[in-house]
């Protein structure tokens, strides 16, 4: 199987070098000036230095792939997208390995919803340097899947177990999109209060003034999904909260957010977060106060960073 990667930030990386290692055809589109030929992996899935074939246009690109990683920021979705059309049209697969709601929406509404699959990732991994990745956390495989079911559920477990195989636990299960919005509420919750107050996960919910802001993230979370009947394994936000504390934050309590080095960078991906959550409440005639003031927040903290200021909220 061919792959072509599109993006080689922390995620990308991960997915590039691993293919590559385990000896299949791989190639990685990155922006421009930023070309690599090796990367070095490092942390809790080993250490190995990897050669890599990255390209800065997608007409050097020799190969029709038969899966394309999209691994960019949600906020270049769109125009990433759009680029891929001639692949799609030859029968390439978007492999949708991107934060937040609305990257696997828009693909399908570009391609099809028998051209896209949706994964839920939940490894964590850093770029510690334009050729480094170190990964951190893995709180459970890679998810998989078709929420329209009409992607046949042989290749999807084909190419959940060369994932796997490449070193990259990956399983396939049909009801990937709830899966996703268990993330999507994991990292509303946690992602924005960790880079404004540049916390740990464990000491946001150890902080009692900063587990009241997280109850009330998740308590409007569920709101609008009750609101736009969207399903997710728990049938209210009591009962996900206890899932939370209980089995999602422990094993991620020492990690940051990647929202913390993007807001030093001065643009984050909280359009497809919290931001979403906002603007699916509007839709429903939902007030989100809380989520909306944490919206406001990161792109207050990014607009001061885009204008020359310290991009930080506290201290």
């Amino acid at each position: 199987m061919k792959f072509l990667v599109v993006g080689v930030g922390a995620v990308g990386s991960v997915f590039l070098s691993f293919l590559s290692r385990a000896g299949y055809k791989a190639v990685g589109l990155v922006k421009p000036g930023r070309s690599l030929s090796k990367i070095k992996v490092e942390g809790i899935w080993g250490e190995f230095e990897q050669e890599v074939i990255t390209v800065e246009d997608l007409s050097l690109v020799e190969y029709t792939p038969d899966v394309i990683v999209l691994s960019v920021k949600s906020y270049d979705t769109q125009s990433a997208l759009e680029g891929l059309s001639s692949f799609v049209e030859k029968g390439s697969y978007i492999l949708i390995a991107q934060n937040g709601y609305g990257n696997y929406e828009k693909a399908v509404e570009l391609f099809g919803d028998d051209k896209v699959i949706l994964s839920r990732i939940i490894f964590g991994a850093k770029r510690t340097n334009v050729d480094r990745v170190r990964i951190t956390v893995c709180a459970d495989p890679v998810v998989i899947g078709s929420p329209s079911g009409n992607i046949k559920e042989e290749f999807l477990n084909t190419l959940a177990d060369i994932f796997s195989k490449a070193g990259i636990p990956t399983r396939h299960d049909r009801e990937v999109y709830k899966y996703l919005w268990e993330k999507i509420i994991y990292n509303c919750a946690l992602n924005p209060l960790g880079a404004l107050f540049e916390l740990t996960y464990g000491q946001l919910v150890e902080n009692p003034y900063t587990r009241e802001i997280i109850n009330g993230i998740i308590d409007e979370i569920f709101m609008v999904l009750k609101a736009h009947r969207i399903e997710t394994f728990h049938t209210s936000s009591e009962e996900y909260k206890r899932h939370f504390y209980e089995k999602l934050v422990p094993p991620t309590a020492n990690h940051y957010p990647s929202m913390l080095e993007d807001i030093k960078k001065g643009k984050t991906e909280i359009d497809a977060l919290n931001g979403a959550i906002v603007e699916l409440g509007k839709q429903a005639n939902i007030e989100t106060p809380i989520n909306s003031v944490i919206t406001n927040m990161v792109k207050g903290v990014c607009y001061d960073k885009a204008f020359g200021g310290s991009g930080r909220c506290f201290g």
